[in-house]
């Protein structure tokens, strides 16, 4: 009796410079619950209040801001009550700040295990990313308390339509330029002091503690609608606001989004090959 060969060959090939490669994240799913649920662990290990923080943070960060920009120096809020007005800011703030350092210094934290084994290495910048997102759903714990507290108006059908929407434009922006960020530091890393730096700026660029109302000119509003995570921002807050919706703006902070993610994804796709010998 002939016997059969059971040997399976398998061959790794690069993928294209602008592909997900979804399938192949897809067959190594359970690796995205390993390093997001280690790097959680190890980031609230040994603290007095463990995962209290990611719900601390943001408030504490509000109040603030409330003191300082809303009671203090009066900051335009768009009639909103400034807690909820700063706090819906921090909410996607926060995910942003936190997934992007953790995505740009991803892969040389893992530099060991990218080293060892192969795997789909967009999978650690990416899990960067959610472990953002857990810290988001605990924060918006507090998010929903506000509202209660405030018993402010709001449009149900714009907040259904449009916080999900500012969401997931927050997540492609962070993921885009975290893919991208994680790729220059492994061959520069000098990015290790530069994100710190760039989140500080960019904490003040965006629409935060203040409305970007206040810039009256049309030129100032289609260049903050170029920078996604600040139409993010004004996209979470369209359910507060009685006045219609600017879908040229929408549009324009999404292709941004967009062509932000699709260039991260390049650049990590054409340095990825080198990451084993130099990470």
């Amino acid at each position: 009796m002939q016997e059969q060969n059971t040997d399976i060959e398998y061959i790794i090939e690069a993928p294209s410079k602008f592909s997900l490669n979804i399938k192949e994240l897809w067959d190594y799913r359970e690796l995205f619950y390993f390093f997001t649920w280690r790097d959680i662990k190890v980031r609230y290990k040994q603290t007095l209040l463990g995962f209290l923080w990611a719900v601390l943070q943001p408030f504490m960060m509000m109040v603030l801001m409330t003191i300082i920009f809303g009671n203090a120096l009066q900051v335009e809020s768009d009639g909103i009550p400034y807690p909820i007005f700063v706090f819906s800011g921090l909410l996607l703030w926060d995910i942003f700040a936190s997934g992007l350092t953790g995505a740009a210094n991803s892969m040389v934290s893992n530099a060991q295990i990218i080293k060892k084994i192969y795997f789909p290495r967009l999978i650690i910048p990416l899990s960067a990313v959610l472990v953002a997102l857990f810290d988001f759903l605990m924060a918006f714990l507090i998010y929903i308390a506000l509202l209660l507290y405030f018993q402010f108006e709001v449009n149900l059908v714009k907040l259904v339509l449009f916080f999900p929407l500012s969401l997931l434009l927050t997540v492609i922006t962070t993921f885009g330029l975290g893919a991208m960020l994680a790729a220059f530091n492994v061959k520069y890393r000098d990015f290790r002091y530069i994100v710190p730096y760039m989140i500080r700026f960019l904490l003040f660029v965006n629409p935060i503690m203040y409305s970007s109302s206040i810039f009256k000119s049309d030129l100032a509003q289609w260049l903050m609608a170029l920078n996604p995570l600040a139409g993010a921002i004004n996209m979470s807050r369209y359910a507060f606001i009685d006045k219609p919706v600017d879908w040229s703006l929408v549009g324009v902070s999404t292709i941004s989004a967009l062509l932000l993610f699709v260039l991260g994804i390049y650049t990590f796709r054409k340095t990825e090959a080198y990451f084993a010998d130099i990470a």
